[in-house]
């Protein structure tokens, strides 16, 4: 989930998809590396956080842990 999309809010749309489907699992995208940004992005119900630049094998370890 990109938190800034240009359309809509990522935290708004993940608290949506929640509301839908708890156990999908979602992963925060977001150019701040801030402590306060991954902690808004898990309370909004983001399972995990990575940040841009996105690290291709710490990815791949994201994708890994909720698909595998």
């Amino acid at each position: 989930m990109d938190i800034k999309m240009t359309i809509a809010d990522g935290l708004i749309t993940t608290k949506k998809i929640r509301m839908e489907n708890p156990n999908i699992p979602i992963i925060a995208q977001t150019a701040f590396a801030m402590e306060s940004e991954k902690k808004m992005c898990i309370n909004a119900g983001c399972n995990d956080y990575i940040t841009k630049p996105i690290n291709v094998n710490k990815l791949m370890t994201l994708l890994e842990k909720y698909t595998g």
